[in-house]
Order: C-alpha cells, then structure tokens, then sequence
C-alpha cells in the first residue's frame, strides 16, 4: 500500500529543484562577460527542465536518486565558484582530476572547508530525505504531480522558446558553452575523449622523428638545462623589479638575461608543460597527440638525456614525454603521499648525470616550484618573510598567503644559483633556460585564488623566463648573449618560444626548429598572444583583460 507523507514529500520536492537550481542562479552573477539574455536563459531553461523530470514520478526519492549525477555537477559547480568565482566546470578541470596528485588533492581540500561545508548543508540532507522517502515507500499525492507536470511543461516550452530567440538574436550564444548543467556535461564528454586520446599516445605517435641533428662542433662538451618551474609569477620576482628582495642571488648572476614581457598558453600544467616540452603551441595544440617532445629530438641529434622530477607520475603527457629520456627519475615515485620534497633535491641528481661525463647532454628538471600549499614548498629554517604558517584559503589572510609565496620564489632562486654553480664547475659551454608553466592568483581582486580558473587572469599566465650562459659557451657562442640581450623586452610566449629557444642554444637543427621564434635568435619575431581555451581552441588575450 503507498504511504502518503503529509507535507514531507512536497518539501523534498521543492528543496530538491532549488538546490539543483541555485548554481545556475549563481552563475546569472558571475558569468557578466555574457549578454544578460544569455544568463536569463542559463536560469529558466535546466530550472524548468529540473522542474518537469521531478513531476515525471510520484516517487519524489527515487526520482532525486536517478538526478543524482546533475546534483553532484551542482555541488562541483558551487564548489569551483567559491574558488574560482567565475566560469563552468571545464573539460580542464574534469582532466585536472584524473592528473592531480592526492597529496595536492588533499592540501586543496583542506582549504575548502567552507566551500565544502556549504555542499554539505545544502545538498546532504535532500539526499538523506529522498533515501527515507524510498526505504518507506513513500509517493506523491497524484493530484500534486498533475499540476506540477502542467505548469512544468508550460514553463519549460517558454524557457525553450526564450533559449531559440536568444540563440538567434545572441551571435556568441552557445548552449554547449553557456547553459549549465549542458556545459558542465559537454566538457566531461569532452574530457573522455581526450583522456581516451592521450592514453594511445604512445600508439599515435610511434612513428615519429624530427630528423634532427647537431650543428656544433663534435668536441665541444656541451650541457643544456631546462628548467620548467611550477606556479611562480613573474611579478614575485626580484629580477622583475618586485619591491621584495625575493631573487638576490639571481640579481647578481653574471650571464644572466631576464625576458621581461613574458606569457604563458594556459593555465593549466597538464596543458602548459606539455607545450614547454614540444613543438606544439595554442595554434596546433591537438597535434600532440602525434608528436614526440623535445628530449626525442636532442636524443636524434645525439645527445644524452635526462628527465628529472619533484612531482608525481599522473599519466599524461609530462610523463611520456619525460619518458623518452635515457634517464627519467621521478623522485617522489620513491616517498610515502604527504612526504615532503624539496626541490633543491633535485642537484644532486643533477650531478650524478654530469659524472658520467657525457660530452653532450641535456638535462629537464620539473620542480614543484611555489605550488599551494605553499610553506610547505621550503624549509621552516628558510622562512624569510613572516608570518607565513596560516595557509587559509581567505582573502583576509592575503597577507601571510603573499609571504610563504614569496619564501618559495626565495628557494626557486637558490635552487637555480646552485643549479648555476654546479654547472659553472664543469667548465663547460652550457646554458640554463627556466620558466614556469603558470603563474597564479593570491586574492589580487579580491576574490580569485589558484590557477586553472575558466577564464585565465594576467597573473595565471604571466611568466618568469629567464636564460643563462656560461662564459664557455659564451666565447664559443659570442653572438648569442648579444642576441638575448636584445630580444630581452620583447613579448614572449613561453609556450611558444621555448622549444625553438632550447634548441637554438644547442644548435639542433630539425625542419621543426623555426629560430622566428627562438629568443637566442635575431630573427625573433613575437608570436600574437594566445590563450589556449578549454576546447584547445586558441583565443587573443585580449578577450580576457
């Protein structure tokens, strides 16, 4: 016999549609780059459509049951919002999840508490209810789900003609784009394929070669390293006149030239440093998937490799690329989750490579740079900037935020001085490029924290580039330094320029090397700055500030 459920079930029913709906009243708020029609329509069409799948059943619980993928979107959305304060749940941030660590899972979560929290209150106890609704059989009065169903139908066919005007009178309206939850579910179709893409990498790609080979002279012991930093944004940085003193090794480095005007293509690593370690930039990102990267190509012109890392494996394109190293070390591979490394471990890698004394060489470190949780990035011995021990996800605490992150901007200086020593004490023609792969957002606005937000803002993306050359190389390369030097004010795209830049430097010659947009070059030319969106679809920089 169906029980009935006095006021219980109607109160699911509505509690059940106005959590589902206030992520997509939220988003009418911070979604202001589009027109307000577009965020009208983001309101009553997936509102309306919410409203008509739960007068489908008198079986209110179940029916929550079956919608719960569109909650867990819902509370993912609320979630990215608190933290981002912008944008949908992006085919970067799905792909995000299958590439990040636990243990930065684990040390975001912890500073999400009160996102987390709000998740919890809103959505827990409409799934707790639609569970005792289902357990004691519980139904709707058939007379409710009738009028329910009515005016449903009657809203969603207004909703649905108001969406087609807008579509029609909008130019840059795009259901896939700006209606959630249709965006949210367009990008994790997205996301798949390209999970399933990259996972046949190694088969897309085993035919390649870049055809490479060495230019300089076959006697000439030469090392090349390429240091690909993690989070560090170049307004940190002494070197880039921050009024801290956040570089002072770096600010009396002979050899050293610093790019001043400098961007990254994303935001995001799993993108930025693919791009850093290949030819493939925003224009042609998706052939990636057919490319190898640049230790393949040093490798073909004969030179010995090594890829040498501080963070994770998480099975993208940063581990097959490093991968075709004849070295690759991964040295947090070998320690517990939540074992803290520093990146100065790296060096002494670094010269357990050099003492095979390998008269060509190239060396990639992958650091885990100025990564949140950000004091945890440096030694308590080693902390200059004070305080720097609360590590809350707040704007108020903006200020102790600013001084753990500028200590770690402290310790990438001296992990590149040493790096320099060690390379200095070989004695041999060498150069050093470093950049990061993104920069990061600390509570500048007000509101934004982190990377990876759906719409990348200056300090996400402006950069460190900074190259060094021994006086070995100097004197064999007397041109280049000169040539760095001139090119040192001039826009950058990292992920642009970085490849063609690092074989430049070590005269690698291959029909893909293009020295237009190699910085050591004097054909330099500045490549338009580019954004490459969540679609892999490159987009002017100035679309977004």
């Amino acid at each position: 016999m169906t029980k009935t459920s006095g006021p219980f079930l109607p109160t699911l029913f509505y509690a059940a549609l106005a959590v589902l709906a206030i992520p997509c009243v939220a988003l009418l708020f911070t979604e202001t780059y589009l027109s307000l029609a577009s965020r009208i329509c983001g309101i009553i069409l997936p509102v309306t459509a919410y409203w008509l799948i739960l007068s489908l059943s008198r079986n209110t619980g179940r029916t929550v049951w079956w919608m719960f993928f569109f909650i867990f979107l819902s509370a993912f959305q609320i979630v990215l919002l608190y933290l981002f304060g912008c944008g949908p749940i992006s085919v970067d941030m799905f792909l995000n999840i299958l590439t990040t660590n636990t243990g930065e899972v684990f040390e975001l979560l912890g500073n999400l508490l009160t996102a987390i929290t709000t998740v919890v209150v809103l959505y827990i106890p409409v799934l707790v209810g639609a569970t005792m609704a289902v357990r004691k059989g519980m139904k709707l009065r058939e007379d409710f789900v009738r009028r329910q169903r009515r005016m449903a139908v009657k809203a969603f066919v207004v909703a649905c003609s108001a969406t087609m005007i807008c579509a029609v009178s909008v130019p840059t309206f795009s259901l896939k784009n700006d209606i959630f939850p249709i965006n949210a579910c367009y990008n994790l179709l997205m996301a798949v394929q390209r999970a399933y893409a990259t996972g046949h990498y190694k088969e897309t790609s085993a035919d390649f070669l870049f055809d490479a080979k060495a230019e300089h002279d076959s006697d000439e012991r030469e090392v090349y390293v390429l240091v690909v930093g993690e989070t560090a944004r170049a307004s940190q940085f002494g070197v880039y006149g921050y009024s801290r003193n956040t570089t002072p090794r770096l600010a009396q480095m002979d050899g050293l030239t610093v790019f001043r005007d400098v961007m990254s293509q994303s935001n995001t690593t799993h993108k930025s440093v693919p791009m850093l370690l290949s030819s493939v930039s925003a224009t042609d990102y998706d052939s990636i998937y057919h490319r190898k990267g640049i230790i393949a190509a040093f490798r073909e012109a004969g030179f010995k490799t090594a890829f040498l890392s501080n963070q994770k494996r998480n099975h993208s394109f940063i581990d097959f690329f490093g991968d075709e190293a004849d070295r690759t070390i991964f040295i947090r591979d070998s320690v517990p989750d939540g074992h803290n490394v520093m990146d100065r471990a790296l060096l002494g890698y670094v010269k357990k490579v050099l003492e095979d004394g390998d008269d060509k060489l190239l060396i990639v470190l992958h650091t885990y740079g100025s990564h949140f949780t950000y004091n945890e990035r440096y030694a308590a011995d080693d902390s200059y900037f004070r305080p720097d021990n609360d590590m809350s996800a707040r704007r108020e605490n903006r200020a102790c935020l600013v001084n753990a992150y500028d200590n770690t901007i402290r310790e990438t200086d001296r992990l590149l001085a040493e790096l320099v020593d060690i390379l200095n004490y070989c004695g041999c023609s060498a150069a050093m490029l470093y950049t990061s792969d993104h920069g990061e957002d600390i509570f500048d606005d007000g509101n934004a924290f982190l990377h990876a937000s759906p719409r990348p803002s200056f300090h996400q993306l402006n950069v460190p580039l900074l190259v060094w050359t021994s006086e070995t190389y100097a004197t064999n390369h007397p041109e280049i330094r000169k040539t760095l030097a001139a090119n040192s004010r001039q826009q950058v795209s990292t992920s642009v320029s970085v490849f063609h830049t690092m074989l430049h430097l070590a005269g690698v010659s291959t029909p893909y090397r293009n020295d237009s947009m190699s910085v050591a070059s004097p054909k330099y030319s500045p490549a338009p700055r580019l954004y490459l969106d969540d679609h892999n679809c490159p987009r002017p920089l100035s679309e977004f500030f």
